[in-house]
């Protein structure tokens, strides 16, 4: 089985401390062929201030320090995970013209700045109204998003569900979805399962379904893990599972 991770965050992401070499180490300790580190470039903060530019510099000292030591052990590749690139098109463009850089997730983080921007995780979801409110703007947000080019796969679609303790359901969405993907598979991009360090996997089914019918040929694995013990996690069982789709 070739297992490569291609969501996972180092400390040039806010929320991450972890030097690349601990997640080198644990990818090989895990069995992996490939690592893509994906750190946080979010054109909106965690509040919703506007963000134009990316830390290349960190990230690529950082990356041109580590990679050579896993030559023959793992195939280590510089990504990045660009949240919002809808919103502003020369930012985006600018941040993603690295030469350097393999592979980008499209992500949604935040609500849109009609919504005021707040970074889902930092809202209240206990109340079902605002869980779908949340939902009616992110699936929003990425239908816009996968109708442009600043992505090679789309990120976590089932994303601000973690984050949701009332009981939501996304019935009303698939209709969106689809269109979503069908925009995706005809650019050539893909989707990935997020397997959130092993924490989501049979909840993908539906999803992933709903991509093969609409034409969606390519996905990738990622583990979104900001530590080393999250790499990997849950990659046999979601390989199981597209096996299976």
């Amino acid at each position: 089985m070739y297992l490569a991770d291609f969501h996972s965050h180092s400390q040039i992401s806010f929320d991450s401390t972890a030097p690349l070499g601990q997640m080198a180490d644990a990818a090989v300790k895990e069995g992996l062929a490939e690592l893509c580190v994906t750190d946080h470039c979010d054109l909106l903060d965690e509040n919703g201030a506007r963000v134009y530019e990316f830390d290349w510099h960190s990230a690529l000292e950082q990356y041109r320090s580590t990679a050579p030591a896993y030559s023959g052990a793992l195939r280590l590749k510089l990504g990045l995970e660009l949240g919002m690139g809808h919103i502003d098109p020369a930012s985006a463009e600018k941040i993603l013209a690295q030469p350097e850089l393999d592979f980008v997730i499209g992500s949604v983080h935040n609500l849109s700045p009609e919504a005021g921007g707040l970074d889902f995780y930092f809202r209240d979801h206990s109340r079902l109204e605002t869980c779908y409110h949340t939902l009616d703007d992110y699936f929003s947000s990425m239908e816009k998003l996968a109708k442009t080019d600043f992505y090679d796969v789309l990120g976590h679609i089932i994303y601000p569900l973690r984050y949701m303790t009332a009981p939501v359901t996304l019935d009303r969405y698939w209709d969106q979805i689809d269109t979503i993907f069908r925009a995706a598979a005809g650019r050539g991009r893909g989707i990935e399962l997020n397997t959130y360090r092993g924490q989501t996997i049979a909840e993908w089914k539906p999803v992933l379904e709903h991509w093969r019918d609409c034409g969606g040929e390519i996905v990738t694995l990622g583990s979104d893990a900001h530590a080393p013990q999250g790499i990997g996690g849950g990659f046999r069982e979601a390989c199981a599972l597209l096996e299976e789709v």
